[in-house]
């Protein structure tokens, strides 16, 4: 027994010993790592593609936008957003050509203008990261039991980068077998790029067993053609100025045949193992490991070309100390390290514990982070200003919306009557409280399809929607007396029809489930019956809910969209008629059409930012304001948390590849670290304390006992 009482005492000493030093027991990273040189983020779900021919979606980004680099960037730091050369050498040269190819003036009147060439340049000497595919004897010899994980220890080599690179990566787009999200929209520029799409898919039906890098290499799009080894042209229809933004994205980033050729290996086909699981780029980082059901690891690229810290930015930027690394060379970090969070909880108390960088809020840890001002600005509690934790806020350029189907017989159409029955709802519809309820306040409502820092989004009283809302003062949403005004006049008064005496009914499909959901539908109803309409909810599985978007069967629905540069037309294109989903298979979800709208769509396109283009777009949003094929929704706003040694952060919504500027202080995190992450020993010595002054008296009997025994 004294054994035992001794053992106790050296186990207590021990962890006493342990919440005295500077260790910190919970610390879920390998030894040293927290110290080191690395960034740590996460990702609930595994990326579905790493390829850049196919992935979009943001989590994909995250990862991709690191290791790939397309022509262009938008610069990190300036405002209103501005593009530059990565891995081109300069901006793209741009000619433009009539019908029968002459040359014309950069003055011509875009009538004119058959045909745009962009002459692009890239920098000399940019390497490819290290990776297996460049060592050609690995195409022949591959161990036949070689395993995902395998890959990342074969050895490797680089290359220089070269302008086939970028050929190539083209006509993956148009490849059929690729299946890129962009192809269809592609093909309506470049020039020949359908034609060679349909070529592709013939040659695959016809030699199915041939490779793909054989397929590729040995037709042409007639539209891109190479000038040299640093030099290659895009010939394009018609004059497109937002097309030098989609070459900032990483489908156009570059491309080598030798991946392709890696990746068609028999052994790697037979695994399912391709570009999404080991990508090859010239970006900044490049992939060491991917588990998805544990970490993703990204290193720093050691063929990275020279890149350094901007020596310029916004006013704002300047304010804040931005411009303190200028001229750095980029990556400022070694490593990022992505662990799996599958729960917002964990993920946020491993955040608190210093375990994370930066974070964004959910719902749950809304409360323990932000106050709100009587004047309704954002704060941080206490408690974060206590961890000295930073607090950035940005409004998104993104659109969330309610969407009526224009093809519907009830909820669609031109007439007035159509018209004021979708101007009713909208008003009746109260996205201030949705905001407020679901979103914790971080949202504007729209007045528009275009979101705040896009051109064309007008401030204060002159960007106000009069059909749904009047400026006394500020912004006022107008009285649902006045919303059942309109549902008088558009023939359902008290939300009965007036033709058939029949209450009217409407429909929302939806694809979402669960307790939060169930919420949001219920509050749904809830407007509706403001204007005593029913609502009905039909719920479906995502496949068939985009079943019935392609076909036009339902009703009325939410939708998002992100931006995927920062041009109105990239929003406006969504109630352009020729995008009607159900009729042309494009992206206008509601099959809006309005020939008026369409004309001055296509007019504004293919404008440059001037103050022409600004009263064009006042009367398309005048138009689709009044034809109300959507209930603008909101545009949500951003909170993010950032610790003190996270040092550069600054909102870029149209920059993915922001993870080079930033910087770790590590003996700032470390101290963080063991000042929050000390574990709490007394419980255990008032534990220890307790089990003694019950064991001292059975020990001394116990001890009596073998005294008398022996006597």
């Amino acid at each position: 027994m004294l054994k035992n009482l001794t053992g106790i005492f050296f186990f207590t000493f021990l962890i006493v010993a342990t919440g005295c030093s500077d260790s910190v027991l919970n610390n879920p990273y390998a030894s040293g790592e927290g110290s080191s040189n690395v960034i740590y983020s996460s990702f609930s779900e595994r990326p579905k593609h790493l390829d850049p021919a196919k992935a979009y979606s943001s989590n994909e980004y995250a990862i991709i936008a690191q290791i790939y680099e397309p022509l262009f960037q938008y610069h990190y730091l300036i405002r209103p957003y501005q593009l530059e050369p990565l891995s081109a050498k300069s901006m793209p040269e741009i000619k433009y050509f009539d019908k029968d190819d002459n040359p014309l003036g950069a003055d011509a009147t875009v009538s004119d203008i058959a045909y745009s060439e962009y002459w692009l340049t890239i920098s000399d000497g940019i390497q490819f990261q290290p990776h297996p595919s460049f060592n050609l004897e690995l195409h022949k010899e591959l161990p036949t039991d070689i395993d995902a994980e395998q890959l990342y220890q074969l050895p490797s080599t680089t290359r220089v980068l070269t302008s086939d690179d970028f050929i190539y990566q083209i006509k993956r787009l148009a490849d059929p077998a690729t299946q890129s999200p962009i192809a269809g929209l592609m093909a309506n520029y470049i020039i020949g790029l359908s034609d060679f799409s349909k070529r592709q898919s013939a040659l695959i039906k016809q030699f199915p067993s041939l490779r793909k890098t054989q397929r590729l290499q040995s037709d042409t799009i007639a539209g891109v053609r190479k000038i040299n080894g640093q030099q290659f042209v895009i010939k394009i229809k018609g004059k497109y100025p937002q097309f030098v933004n989609w070459l900032a994205m990483p489908f156009f980033a570059p491309m080598p045949w030798e991946a392709d050729e890696f990746y068609s290996n028999p052994i790697l086909k037979a695994k399912n193992i391709t570009l999404d699981w080991f990508p090859v780029g010239t970006g900044p980082y490049y992939l060491t490991e991917n588990n998805p059901n544990r970490r993703i690891v990204l290193a720093k690229n050691p063929h990275y070309h020279p890149a350094f810290y901007p020596k310029e930015g916004s006013i704002h930027a300047q304010k804040i100390g931005l411009l303190k690394d200028a001229g750095k060379q980029l990556p400022l970090t070694d490593n990022v390290i992505f662990s799996l969070e599958k729960e917002s909880i964990p993920y946020w108390n491993k955040f608190l514990q210093g375990y994370y960088d930066a974070s964004g809020i959910s719902s749950d840890s809304f409360d323990q982070a932000v106050n709100f001002s009587s004047s309704g600005s954002a704060g941080l509690t206490d408690n974060m200003l206590e961890r000295n934790i930073g607090l950035q806020t940005a409004v998104t350029t993104s659109s969330y919306y309610l969407g009526f189907n224009m093809l519907d017989k009830v909820v669609g159409g031109n007439s007035e009557a159509n018209k004021k029955l979708r101007q009713a709802i909208s008003i009746a519809v109260d996205y201030e409280e949705y905001i407020s309820i679901f979103q914790n306040g971080r949202g504007v409502t729209a007045q528009s399809i275009i979101p705040p820092g896009i051109f064309g989004h007008l401030e204060g009283e002159k960007g106000v929607n009069p059909m749904v809302y009047e400026w006394r003062d500020g912004l006022k949403r107008r009285s649902i007396e006045k919303a059942k005004e309109l549902l008088k006049e558009a023939g359902y008064e008290n939300g009965v029809d007036s033709t058939t005496g029949q209450p009217l009914v409407l429909y929302f499909d939806t694809m979402d489930s669960g307790p939060d959901s169930k919420a949001r539908l219920n509050w749904l109803r809830k407007q509706f019956k403001k204007l005593n309409i029913k609502l009905v909810i039909r719920g479906t599985d995502y496949n068939r809910f985009q079943e019935k978007m392609r076909n036009g069967n339902a009703q009325m629905f939410m939708w998002g969209w992100n931006a995927d540069y920062p041009d109105p037309e990239n929003f406006m294109f969504l109630l352009y008629g020729k995008n009607a989903k159900a009729v042309h298979g494009g992206e206008n979800a509601s099959n809006y059409q309005n020939p008026t709208f369409d004309t001055l769509f296509e007019q504004m396109s293919t404008m440059e930012n001037s103050p022409e283009r600004q009263e064009i777009i006042d009367e398309m949003i005048k138009i689709s304001r009044e034809d109300a094929p959507w209930l603008w929704g909101f545009h949500p706003k951003a909170f993010s948390l950032y610790h003190s040694w996270y040092k550069n952060a600054y909102p870029n919504l149209m920059a993915n590849n922001k993870t080079k500027y930033l910087k770790i202080d590590s003996d700032l995190r470390k101290k963080y670290q063991e000042k929050w992450n000390q574990p709490v020993v007394w419980p255990l010595i008032v534990l220890l304390i307790i089990v003694l002054i019950l064991l001292v008296p059975a020990y001394l009997m116990f001890k009596r006992i073998e005294r008398s025994t022996a006597l």
